[in-house]
């Protein structure tokens, strides 16, 4: 690498239930910086507006702040947003999420900590609010956070909601009828909860129920739209622009990307496919846990997966750090010889 004066970019997302972002791009550094001894790496977790959002932040240089929230069955939980400037960055699973919950509680999970997240970045000075909505627990329509805002005014507060979901909030495609199963909802539960949504809509809003994105985070979405005048923007976009992608791309000689598992999912809205998209030129490819679909079609010049390096899968989800610095080691072979 000497002498080309170019570098390396490393922006991937978590590999979900193993590793966090930051962890996934330090580890690709690493066995890059083992293989090119004089690379330079630029390394800028990203994620898609679900969980892991607040950490990429925080990667980029926000503050993390912590608070005691409402967890989404009423216990206390620790939750954080991450601030800059007047930026905050909020996300919904850090307060309601699923994976706070030991058992699912699809009709009684509600959204109240995501309400007082977003109070405390009010607090904090806040103008502009971007509301990851991936991972939620709850289908309240936001019902609790709105509840635990009160009073608050958001008005002159941009709040940004950063969902791929395009959901409405009501009917076959609505919040309850595609999300609530994923949530523990039986057949019979997901009557009870689209009566619900229906019945607070037209109290709230009724005219944003079929706004594209109100069935996002169980009706948070529609919170979101109708009372706190979000706009809806694709989640990875948003979280690029917090990271100050353009800038570091500029430049570069290649892109790491990545997520535990490329797939058909992938295509709609997932990391590695906007950050191909955002990288233009600039060669990008992907680490993963798994790949089972052609990199091409999401815009990367290739992938590679743990298991091209360790088969046996649970070998890879217990130890997966080694293994992708492995894989760099080969992505610098394969793309940064002289």
């Amino acid at each position: 690498m000497s002498g080309v004066g170019s570098h390396v970019v490393v922006a991937p997302d978590k590999f979900k239930g193993t590793l966090s972002a930051p962890r996934v791009a330090a580890a690709v550094a690493r066995g890059l910086r083992e293989a090119v001894p004089d690379v330079e790496v630029r390394c800028l977790p990203v994620a898609d507006g679900g969980d892991g959002t607040v950490d990429a932040a925080v990667a980029a240089g926000f503050l993390r702040v912590g608070r005691w929230v409402t967890g989404p069955v009423g216990k206390p939980v620790a939750a954080s947003f991450a601030v800059r400037g007047t930026t905050a960055v909020v996300e919904v699973a850090s307060a309601a999420g699923l994976a706070l919950l030991d058992e699912p509680a699809p009709l009684t999970a509600t959204s109240t900590g995501v309400g007082e997240l977003l109070v405390s970045a009010l607090d904090s000075g806040a103008r502009r609010i971007v509301l990851g909505v991936g991972g939620s627990a709850c289908t309240d329509g936001g019902r609790g956070m709105l509840e635990a805002i009160g009073d608050r005014s958001f008005a002159g507060v941009e709040v940004v909601l950063a969902s791929d979901v395009d959901n409405p909030l009501l009917g076959p495609s609505g919040a309850a009828a595609v999300y609530g199963p994923q949530k523990g909802a039986t057949p019979a539960d997901v009557e009870v909860l689209e009566e619900r949504l229906a019945r607070f809509a037209a109290e709230v809003g009724p005219e944003y129920v079929d706004v594209p994105g109100a069935g996002a985070a169980g009706g948070i979405g529609f919170a979101a739209l109708a009372v706190l005048g979000a706009v809806r923007r694709p989640g990875i976009e948003v979280v690029l622009e917090l990271v100050g992608f353009a800038s570091a791309v500029e430049g570069a000689r290649l892109v790491i990307t990545g997520e535990g598992s490329l797939d058909a999912q992938t295509r709609h809205g997932k990391a590695p496919a906007g950050v191909a998209k955002a990288a233009g030129s600039v060669p990008t490819v992907a680490v993963a846990g798994r790949a089972s679909v052609d990199p091409v079609e999401l815009g990367l010049r290739g992938a590679y997966p743990l298991l091209d390096v360790e088969p046996d899968l649970t070998r890879c989800l217990a130890a997966p750090e080694p293994l992708l610095e492995r894989l760099a080691g080969r992505i610098a072979a394969d793309w940064l010889g002289e």
